[in-house]
């Protein structure tokens, strides 16, 4: 997961990854907030480690891929332009329904080294002029082939993904 990092092209739409797929877009009214700690959480803890926490929020335009969850800020007046979540970064996702207010989503997530988030950041999507259960089914189906494949096809030796070779089945 990083700040910036996303290519765009000239009408603000993210450059796709070699063999990458849109699944879903909104285009408009997505408000995204971003909780990102100061320092890593202790084990006993979930905020970060020396209490403090830097609070993001921008409203855009969101991308579900099925490599990727992106975010496209609108306009200028914004502390980051966008932020891409590869699925596999995705440690927990949550369906939030409070009881007065609009239903949201938040995830979790691992940070890229060097990518301007730390361990423990919290990522809250909201949509101004839709419904979110069907963004949240998607992405949830998503993440869940992403885990599956991976789970089939590629071995981690020493932290290095090792693709397997073919089963003869």
């Amino acid at each position: 997961m990083a700040l910036n990092w996303t290519m765009l092209n000239a009408n603000r739409s993210p450059v796709p990854l070699p063999n990458e797929m849109t699944i879903t877009t909104v285009d408009s009214g997505v408000d995204l907030s971003l909780t990102i700690p100061d320092a890593t959480p202790s084990s006993s803890s979930t905020a970060g480690g020396s209490g403090g926490v830097k609070k993001l929020r921008s409203t855009g335009k969101v991308y579900l891929t099925d490599q990727r969850v992106l975010h496209i800020h609108n306009g200028s007046n914004s502390p980051f332009e966008s932020l891409s979540v590869p699925l596999h970064s995705i440690l927990l996702t949550r369906f939030e329904q409070p009881t007065f207010g609009a239903n949201y989503l938040t995830f979790e997530v691992k940070p890229s080294p060097d990518g301007g988030l730390t361990d423990g950041t919290k990522v809250e999507v909201r949509f101004k002029d839709r419904a979110m259960f069907e963004f949240s089914i998607y992405m949830k189906r998503q993440i869940t082939e992403d885990e599956e494949g991976l789970r089939d096809t590629v071995s981690m030796i020493g932290g290095i993904p090792v693709e397997n070779p073919p089963s003869y089945d």
